[in-house]
């Protein structure tokens, strides 16, 4: 089968195309054969060498979407519809940007759509970050104020559609004064250009401050997210589009507000259901809710993919179609 390899970190031109061995399947694992792959940051992060735990040589990719081609567990048949997410794939093993991939059965959801592959190739792990970190980071409920920092990344914009349908008033910032009415027209409540600060206009628009921000951006902006929180409120990172990891001279009692909470989001599988992502698929298919593709790209265009991904010009969800 033909795979990207990546031998050294750098660039997207360490992604390598060759041709390699077809994984085994064994008890516990699920051969599928990749429609589609949706990029992630983490993917960038371990190109670069920001992921220590992860050795090289390795096949990235932690998400894919394509059909069963071997099991030799009897809870699967060959030939279903199938969405991959994270359990170690593109890290601890080799992962999706390959014709073939084998995979934990625990990580391996079985679907029923008639979405095309470019559809559903953005889906899988965009959905489950995104209801991970609304549901159980922010233990989000109906009529509440989210702020969304980081807005049209494509967690930010599956989040504005999973609030919205949840019941949440939502506030987006973009760092683009011409991106506002991209927003507005997704379904934002308001909308603040985000020059690195925004708490003071936050809490100026909504004296006390909101009830909720997921935080995308990072350590960058994360001590000014938690001062645009109200008291009780909580602000779960989830990203790192800034692409800083840690905070300088963080001092707990002098940094978060009291009362205010801070946790973050990082995910996996087993923090959604079936029948949970088997739902947000058929709202998709049915209109109930937009998916925000920002580019798809042939399989043998996948470096340029990634070039895309690092100039942080995507506003949506980069895919690749197998």
């Amino acid at each position: 089968m033909k795979a990207y390899i990546i031998n050294e970190p750098g660039g997207p031109e360490k992604l390598i195309l060759k041709e390699i061995s077809v994984p085994q399947v064994k008890p516990g694992w699920i051969l599928i054969k990749v429609k589609g792959i949706g990029l992630n940051r983490s993917e960038y992060l371990t190109r670069i060498g920001k992921s220590p735990d992860v050795g090289f040589p390795r096949v990235l990719g932690i998400e894919c979407v394509g059909e069963i081609v071997e099991s030799v567990d009897s809870g699967f048949t060959v030939g279903q519809k199938v969405a991959a997410i994270m359990g170690g794939m593109g890290r601890e093993f080799d992962g999706a940007y390959a014709e073939f991939t084998r995979v934990p059965k625990e990580s391996v959801f079985v679907i029923k759509t008639n979405l095309d592959w470019k559809t559903l190739g953005a889906l899988p792990e965009m959905i489950q970050t995104t209801h991970g970190s609304l549901y159980q980071g922010l233990e989000i409920k109906p009529g509440q104020t989210l702020l969304i920092r980081g807005g049209t990344s494509s967690i930010g914009l599956c989040a504005l559609e999973i609030a919205k349908q949840a019941g949440l008033k939502v506030i987006s910032t973009t760092r683009s004064e011409s991106k506002s009415d991209y927003l507005k027209k997704l379904g934002a409540s308001d909308i603040i250009v985000d020059k690195g600060a925004v708490s003071a206009e936050v809490r100026q628009r909504y004296p006390g401050g909101v009830d909720r921000v997921l935080e995308l951006i990072g350590t960058a902006t994360l001590l000014d997210s938690l001062r645009a929180l109200k008291r009780g409120g909580i602000v779960c990172m989830t990203g790192i589009l800034g692409g800083e990891w840690e905070l300088k001279n963080f001092s707990p009692m002098d940094d978060i507000p009291t009362a205010v909470k801070l946790t973050s989001y990082s995910g996996e599988a087993s923090d959604i259901s079936h029948a949970q992502l088997q739902k947000y698929i058929n709202m998709v298919e049915q209109g109930e809710m937009k998916v925000h593709s920002a580019k798809t790209f042939a399989f043998k265009d996948l470096q340029e993919a990634h070039r895309l991904m690092d100039s942080n010009q995507a506003n949506g969800k980069i895919v690749i179609t197998v």
